[in-house]
């Protein structure tokens, strides 16, 4: 690497470095550019300097400017200046180099060339490792294909034989990194604020959303405002949403989120669309023993009881007579919007009366009358 070799950069430096030693991680405010190499200040008496092309794009520009600050890993000091790295494996780099970013637990550099039995391999400074499945990603690697052909910055874990066996772990490096966005992430966020995520995962039971190095959940409940039966059907991985942080329990490590609260609740306005008495066209969405649900319009549901279903004669399942995905044309009849509820009928449905007239049922000839009855026990009396 340079004019020191990796086993004397273990030795202690002088108070006016801060007595950084070789793999401290730090960060340092980028103070100047010139030629090839950045000039950073790192909080000691002397200049820091950092290779340009560790902080290059893909099309060969430069991602910081005077005045950024980076995450950089301290590696020697030579003739008077700090020299540090974000990484090794991007240039030339030896075994011994590698050998010692394992102890120092500098990150390095690999690209990713294949899959094989358990993992895959991975070039590293010209030479061949290997990451596991479980060590590849934070999340469960299920398209081992997105991976190869791309580059990573990973920590070399195991180093033997010098050199020939090495195993690599991209997962500690972006563990380190979601731990530090957490503790910024703890300062800056609130409940109740609108933050933007990606969507990481789909379950029955909700979807989780990274919004910015920890993962949220949005359960099933909070995707949308009316009944949401499958996630898919809203949400897919990779996609970018806005959510509403809805609690922050970070000793637990849970943040519940919300997406339909990023919308505006349709509720807010049912008295006004959909008055009593007033008939509009829905479609019948699920069923229940006690009756038909019919959406109005995405998250207004009403309830078509099973009483008025089946035009006069008695039904036992609302399915004899409507089916799921048929229109309707319906009439309001009550509406609750504390409880969310509305009530429906068929647009040609007349109630009955609550009460009928009583009419006595006439009397058999074949029947006793009260009279006769009370003679008859009163003869049954005498003869006891």
């Amino acid at each position: 690497m340079s004019d020191e070799t990796f086993a004397d950069l273990f030795q202690d430096k002088p108070a006016s470095r801060k007595n950084l030693q070789p793999g401290n991680r730090v960060e340092a405010t980028v103070v100047g550019m010139s030629g090839e190499n950045i000039f950073l200040d790192a909080g000691g008496k002397s200049e820091g300097i950092l290779g340009a092309a560790e902080l290059r794009n893909e099309a060969g520009e430069l991602t910081v400017a005077v005045g950024d600050r980076v995450i950089v890993f301290f590696l020697a000091a030579r003739n008077g200046e700090m020299v540090f790295t974000t990484r090794l494996g991007s240039g030339q780099t030896s075994s011994r180099e590698l050998e010692e970013a394992f102890h120092s637990g500098i990150p390095v550099e690999g690209k990713v060339t294949g899959e094989v039995k358990g993992g895959f391999s991975v070039t590293v400074a010209g030479q061949r490792g290997f990451c596991p499945y479980s060590q590849m990603d934070v999340r469960r690697v299920e398209k081992p294909e997105d991976y190869i052909e791309k580059s990573f910055a990973f920590k070399i874990i195991e180093f033997g034989s010098q050199g020939k066996n090495i195993i690599l772990s991209a997962r500690a490096i972006q563990e380190e990194q979601r731990q530090q966005d957490r503790e910024q992430l703890k300062e800056r966020l609130a409940e109740g604020m609108q933050v933007s995520g990606t969507v990481t995962s789909i379950r029955d039971f909700g979807a989780f959303v990274d919004i910015g190095g920890v993962d949220g959940l949005i359960p099933i409940s909070e995707l949308a405002w009316g009944q949401t039966d499958r996630v898919e059907d809203i949400l897919s991985p990779g996609q970018q949403v806005e959510v509403v942080i809805k609690r922050l329990d970070w000793d637990k490590d849970r943040i519940s989120l919300s997406l339909r609260e990023t919308t505006e609740n349709p509720w807010d306005k049912v008295a006004e669309k959909y008055p009593a008495g007033s008939i509009h066209q829905g479609r019948v969405s699920r069923m229940a023993a006690f009756g038909a649900f019919v959406t109005l319009e995405t998250g207004i549901d009403g309830l078509l009881h099973i009483s008025k279903l089946g035009a006069g004669r008695r039904i036992h399942h609302p399915r004899e007579v409507v089916e799921v995905g048929q229109d309707l044309t319906v009439k309001i009849e009550s509406i609750d919007v504390g409880q969310k509820r509305l009530s429906l009928a068929p647009e040609d449905y007349v109630a009955k009366e609550s009460a009928e007239e009583y009419t006595p049922p006439p009397i058999s000839k074949e029947s006793p009358s009260m009279g006769t009855l009370g003679d008859l026990l009163k003869s049954q009396i005498k003869k006891k």
